[in-house]
């Protein structure tokens, strides 16, 4: 009897050996997880931007635009909804932003997709953006999208193309966003987001 209760204890310490490793993987690694950036090509056709907070579109917009400038890509699209809260519509006021933020040169280089309002996940996102993109004939893309949420975007958008001919190459480029600081565990939003997205990866790559 006093054999089998040592060995219990024995295993039982083990066991929480092992949760404190897994643990502390968790918190020290575990916002890699969801990041999975492409490396670049030297050109590609466009640069897709979607959509995200109001920080994170902000960064995303920024990223693409840096990918315009220095030559990785010929064209940005922005996915933006039809229309904001108050009913305006969106391209002309996010036009505008990017033509004092970043020049009317740049700006002529932007096109838009608008989503309706049912739109309100990356699938149906990608499946919204795909005919936009299908009307360019572009055959590369670079998704730029927060750096935690390119794992994800990553499998959906491969999943939503997978039977699309006409594109050939999908690539992905996780931009820092302000709302996901590292460690993740010691800041509000981030420890929010990490959450989150964890929990929607592992939905997706069970085929939710």
């Amino acid at each position: 009897m006093l054999s089998r209760v040592r060995s219990l204890w024995r295993g039982l310490r083990w066991l929480l050996a092992g949760a404190v490793m897994a643990a502390f993987c968790l918190l020290r690694w575990g916002g890699n997880l969801l990041i999975a950036s492409d490396s670049l090509p030297a050109r590609a056709d466009a640069a897709i931007v979607l959509q995200g907070s109001i920080v994170g579109q902000r960064v995303r917009l920024a990223g693409a635009m840096d990918l315009l400038r220095r030559g990785a890509a010929d064209r940005v699209l922005l996915s933006v909804p039809k229309e904001s809260y108050w009913g305006q519509s969106i391209p002309p006021l996010a036009r505008a932003y990017i033509e004092r933020n970043y020049g009317n040169d740049l700006a002529a280089r932007v096109d838009f997709c608008e989503t309706s309002e049912e739109v309100n996940s990356t699938m149906q996102e990608a499946q919204a953006l795909l005919p936009c993109i299908r009307e360019y004939h572009w055959q590369s893309i670079v998704l730029v999208t927060s750096n935690y949420h390119t794992r994800r975007a990553g499998i959906l958008w491969r999943r939503a193309m997978k039977d699309d001919p006409a594109m050939q190459q999908l690539f992905v480029d996780g931009v820092a966003d302000p709302e996901f600081q590292q460690p993740w565990w010691r800041h509000r939003q981030a420890a929010k987001t990490f959450v989150l997205e964890t929990v929607k990866l592992t939905s997706s790559m069970l085929g939710g």
